[in-house]
C-alpha cells in the first residue's frame, strides 16, 4: 500500500520533543537524575533543560509551561481557555511557508505563524487533536550540511 503525501508538507526529521513541565523539580529528578539524560541548563532561561545527545531525536528538552506560553502568546501565563499541552513535538519540514498555508487551509488554529525564534529557528505552532503543542519548523543548525 502506497501512502500519498499531502501537497506542500515534506517532513525531514523530528527536530524536537519533550514534556511540557508543570512540576519542575519532579520532572528534573525523573529525566535528569533518575533516567540520566545528559541534560544541560540554558543560562537565563530558568527550568529549560535540554540535550542534543540522545540518539533518535535531534533535540530533547523539559520545556516549562510558562516558557511555552511566552513563545506562543508573549506572556508567561498559559491562557485558561486553551488546553495546556502535556508535551511538545517539532517537525522540520522542507518548505515551512507552504506547510503553514496548508495547515491554515485545513482549519488549524495557529498559535504562532512563521515566528523567527532568537536561536534562528522559524516555527509555526498549533495544538494537535491530542493536545500536543506542535510545531512545523525550519531549524538551520540541526540540518546536516546547511
Amino acid at each position: 500500500m502506497q501512502h500519498t503525501l499531502p501537497q506542500g508538507i515534506r517532513v525531514l526529521f523530528v527536530s524536537g520533543f519533550g514534556p511540557v513541565v508543570g512540576r519542575q523539580q519532579e520532572s528534573e529528578r525523573l529525566y535528569r537524575d533518575l533516567l540520566g539524560l545528559p541534560l544541560e541548563h540554558t543560562e537565563g532561561y530558568d527550568g529549560y533543560w535540554h540535550t542534543q545527545a540522545v540518539d533518535g531525536v535531534k533535540h530533547f528538552a523539559l520545556w516549562p509551561l510558562d516558557k511555552a506560553a511566552l513563545s506562543c502568546f508573549g506572556s508567561a501565563q498559559w491562557p485558561e481557555d486553551v488546553p495546556a499541552p502535556q508535551a511538545w513535538l517539532e517537525l522540520d519540514v522542507e518548505d515551512i511557508e507552504a506547510a503553514t498555508r496548508l495547515l491554515e487551509e485545513n482549519g488549524y488554529t495557529l498559535l504562532v505563524r512563521l515566528q523567527l525564534e532568537p536561536w534562528g529557528q522559524t516555527v509555526t505552532r498549533f495544538l494537535s487533536p491530542e493536545g500536543l503543542l506542535m510545531a512545523i519548523a525550519h531549524t538551520p543548525f540541526l540540518r546536516d550540511g546547511q
